[in-house]
């Protein structure tokens, strides 16, 4: 990235822009590096036609935030994904996201649930990280339990685990937007300034969620940290990319074989499918099967 010339520049913007996007920015005096991502559209279009329920959106709207500013933060480019599962009334969470910041994910949860914070709503359960990168002969996973009261607690303790750097993160979403908060002490930031790493939590904490929501990166930061030396870089944007993939289910089909798929065309005179991660229904009728296995 390209650094900017401090906080000179992208002040404001309208109130109603949906920027999509994620900034890193740098406490040049205090070895401290941070992120800001907001996502608008993209997250509209993730949760249109989900129907989850408030509790749900909020935890699905936060992971797309923590997953875009841990991707984007990676020190190798490649394709992460979250998969959170738990034995609560929000069985599974799930979060994709590749090397140019294009993100998908998807939640399973029961009908009627009640507000609640992460261990009230997942239960007892487990954080997979999968890392697939261009020079891995397979994809990368680790498996941390489930611990904190909120998705921020249970991403800083897993990354505390992983990278053993101490790492916060304030996270927010409604409906509308989802956006978060990353900060990190980096090797020696305490040589620096022995004060410098508590200071900025201490600062960040008074963050609100509207602020996360509605203020731009550059407003933000100034909110927050005034007195700070801060560096910010060029802004990447993020989008939701999930299209319609039909070699992926005829893939999946031939794999099941013509008998068992004629036999359920013969029963119920249709296969449909329905891609959970992206919404989207496929609907085979007896021509098309025939078609698929002839080909």
């Amino acid at each position: 990235m390209n650094a900017t010339d401090k906080l000179n520049a992208d002040k404001s913007r309208p109130a109603h822009s949906q920027p999509n996007r994620v900034r890193g920015f740098l406490f040049e005096q205090l070895d401290i590096r941070g992120a800001w991502v907001q996502l608008g559209s993209a997250w509209q279009e993730m949760a249109a036609g989900r129907g989850y329920a408030a509790p749900v959106l909020e935890l699905l709207g936060q992971l797309a935030v923590v997953t875009t500013l841990i991707t984007a933060n990676l020190k190798q480019a490649g394709r992460l994904t979250f998969q959170l599962r738990g034995d609560g009334a929000v069985s599974l969470l799930v979060m994709d996201c590749d090397e140019q910041l294009r993100i998908r994910g998807m939640a399973r949860a029961a009908q009627e649930l009640s507000q609640g914070n992460v261990s009230a709503l997942l239960g007892e359960g487990a954080l997979t990280l999968t890392l697939d990168t261009a020079d891995m002969r397979q994809p990368y996973q680790s498996h941390v339990p489930l611990q904190g009261e909120s998705l921020a607690a249970v991403f800083e303790h897993y990354l505390a685990q992983s990278e053993q750097s101490p790492t916060r993160l304030w996270l927010a979403a409604n409906h509308e937007t989802a956006a978060g908060l990353f900060l990190q002490a980096l090797p020696g930031a305490t040589m620096r300034d022995a004060d410098g790493w508590n200071r900025v939590q201490v600062l960040a904490d008074t963050v609100r969620a509207h602020e996360l929501l509605e203020l731009g990166s550059i407003k933000l930061i100034e909110r927050l940290f005034p007195e700070e030396d801060v560096r910010v870089y060029d802004p990447r944007p993020v989008t939701y990319h999930c299209p319609y993939d039909p070699p992926k289910i005829h893939s999946m089909l031939r794999s099941v074989g013509r008998a068992e798929c004629e036999a359920i065309v013969a029963e119920q005179g249709e296969i449909r499918v329905h891609d959970d991660i992206c919404n989207h229904e496929y609907v085979l009728d007896a021509a098309a099967v025939a078609a698929l296995f002839s080909a």
